[in-house]
């Protein structure tokens, strides 16, 4: 059950969206606080602990990308992207940066609200499921779901929590094939059991960041079975 404590920050230049989303979700319980520019939002970051940001796209000085971007040097905070343009290249960049959903303007209140609880149940997920003492090692990738750390020989990798539910799904079934489907529901939710899209850039980005760090042969590590999954490969050829 999702806890209506959470705290959401909004940042979007437009009044009456902001007033809108701010109204709704504060009838359901939730504390919200407002920036109406990326700069003022990132300056003042460490003064909230926030638990889910609602990020606009077009934003005259800083568009929503750039603050994205520069948000996800430090924090993993869920990001839920919004834009006034049905462009997929707006999603694929986005998810690229690290965000976790999006919405296309104009959005229906009871979009809103699912989307939000879908991003704060994946969070909830993430801090409450424990695996004791299971690790799963692949060469020198170490996945420790006790801990829900990964480390790459003795540097550890951060990762937003889409990324980390993502082979945390991967490692619990490795050397078998995890449907598209079971990763999408265990880790977005029932309603997003068809998105493939959101699957295919997020395993995407986790093989940059794992290649970035040096691992080799990142395909047959995590490979891809078309139409089908992906798998984790703990002894790959």
């Amino acid at each position: 059950m999702i806890k209506m404590s959470h705290r959401i920050a909004i940042i979007d230049d437009e009044p009456k969206i902001v007033r809108f989303i701010k109204a709704n979700l504060l009838s359901l319980g939730y504390k919200i606080v407002t920036f109406s520019d990326g700069e003022q939002f990132l300056n003042n970051f460490d003064l909230h602990e926030l638990d889910l940001v609602l990020l606009d796209i077009m934003m005259p000085n800083m568009d929503g990308f750039t603050v994205l971007e520069r948000l996800r040097k430090f924090s993993n905070v869920p990001v839920i992207i919004l834009t006034a343009r049905s462009n997929s290249n707006d999603l694929i960049e986005g998810f690229e940066l690290g965000a976790d959903d999006y919405l296309t303007k104009p959005f229906s209140l009871d979009e809103l609200f699912a989307r939000v609880k879908a991003v704060l149940r994946r969070t909830a997920h993430l801090d409450q499921t424990i695996y004791e003492n299971k690790k799963v090692s692949v060469g020198n990738i170490d996945i420790n779901l006790a801990q829900k750390r990964v480390f790459v020989g003795e540097k550890e990798m951060h990762f937003t929590n889409t990324e980390y539910l993502i082979l945390e799904q991967l490692a619990l079934y490795a050397d078998k094939v995890v449907s598209h489907e079971q990763i999408l529901v265990s880790v977005w939710g029932a309603e997003y059991r068809n998105e493939v899209e959101y699957l295919r850039v997020a395993i995407a980005r986790i093989r940059k960041k794992l290649k970035d760090t040096g691992c080799t042969n990142i395909a047959s590590i995590i490979s891809t079975y078309p139409g089908i999954g992906y798998s984790l490969v703990t002894k790959p050829t």
